[in-house]
């Protein structure tokens, strides 16, 4: 046989409290009709009469003395629960737990993470990084970040960027093996490629080609499952790479990085925002999405513009046709 609501035991010792079932019924927002009967089916779940009952006054039983006593301290204890879950809701304090790509994605998420604790230093960021797909719900999961589309139905998704996939080279390569001008070069020149961690593929480059993004495989001088050493191995001028804006970006405005072939950048993915209800959110992670729309939407830290990335290309261009020059003609 089921256990008895809470409601029916908490009209019970509210009617017991206020002297007065019709009280109990409007301090909990039922009618008195609602009220009796919860009680009256309580009693028969017990087999026992808790409450002697005339017009004008209610009196306990023995048995109801003894039942409230010991569910007092049981009710006393869920209301405490739901008034603290009450403030928690409206608190920016406590565990945020956060999913997202491994691969270079660190770099990305920690200056967000900074400026949120910064501002709200109770909480307590668990961040979990894994290019595997795992189950956000079973996992609790408050706010997942992922490069393309969920896998899950149930939750709900805010597109942050596009990734652009941008092919760069250190300076120093540049001036060694000479810059790529056209697909076909590419034959001749030492690139890398990302072998993918929990498969083991080897990741094609995407690359746009007359309006369409198309695969296109490279002979690969350099091969690893970490963007990271991929990202330093072509800052070392040890190969060509075709790296994330999220990535690149910040190397290539500084000018440690070149960006090669512009006009064919790809964006075949973006960066997704993942959570799991529109109403009923915590403060906390109301707050934390909030803060990732605004500064990581369309950002012009991360996405380079067509017109930026050709003048990037174009300076290193010229800066190497100005110093070819100087070199052969030498001084007069």
């Amino acid at each position: 046989m089921p256990s008895p609501p809470f409601r029916a035991i908490a009209t019970f010792a509210r009617a017991v409290e206020l002297g007065s079932i019709r009280q109990a019924a409007l301090a909990q927002g039922v009618t008195p009709q609602a009220a009796s009967q919860a009680i009256a089916q309580l009693e028969q779940h017990l087999g026992v009469r808790l409450l002697h009952r005339t017009t004008r006054r209610l009196a306990l039983t023995e048995e109801g003395q003894r039942f409230l006593e010991r569910t007092q301290p049981a009710l006393a204890a869920l209301d405490r629960a739901l008034a603290l879950a009450r403030e928690t809701r409206d608190e920016i304090a406590g565990p945020l737990r956060i999913v997202g790509p491994r691969s270079s994605f660190a770099p990305l998420l920690m200056p967000l993470l900074d400026t949120f604790c910064r501002s709200h230093p109770d909480i307590q960021p668990d961040v979990q990084l894994d290019d595997g797909l795992g189950d956000w719900v079973q996992d609790r999961v408050d706010v997942g970040f992922r490069i393309g589309a969920s896998p899950q139905n149930d939750v709900i998704g805010r597109r942050l960027f596009p990734v652009q996939l941008i092919v760069c080279a250190a300076p120093a390569y540049l001036a060694r093996h000479g810059v790529p001008r056209h697909l076909d070069d590419l034959v001749r020149h030492r690139c890398s490629v990302f072998r993918h961690p929990a498969t083991g593929r080897v990741s094609p480059w995407y690359l746009q080609v007359q309006g369409e993004v198309q695969q296109h495989h490279v002979e690969p001088a350099f091969a690893t499952n970490d963007t990271e050493l991929e990202l330093a191995a072509v800052l070392s001028g040890q190969v060509l790479g075709q790296l994330a804006n999220f990535s690149a970006t910040a190397h290539i405005r500084s000018g440690r990085l070149v960006p090669v072939l512009p006009d064919h950048v790809s964006q075949p993915f973006s960066l997704h925002l993942y959570y799991g209800s529109r109403t009923d959110l915590p403060r906390r992670v109301r707050a934390f999405i909030d803060l990732a729309v605004e500064r990581l939407q369309d950002s012009a830290e991360v996405v380079m513009s067509r017109d930026e990335l050709a003048a990037a290309s174009d300076g290193q261009s010229r800066g190497r046709h100005i110093k070819s020059c100087a070199t052969t003609t030498g001084p007069e």
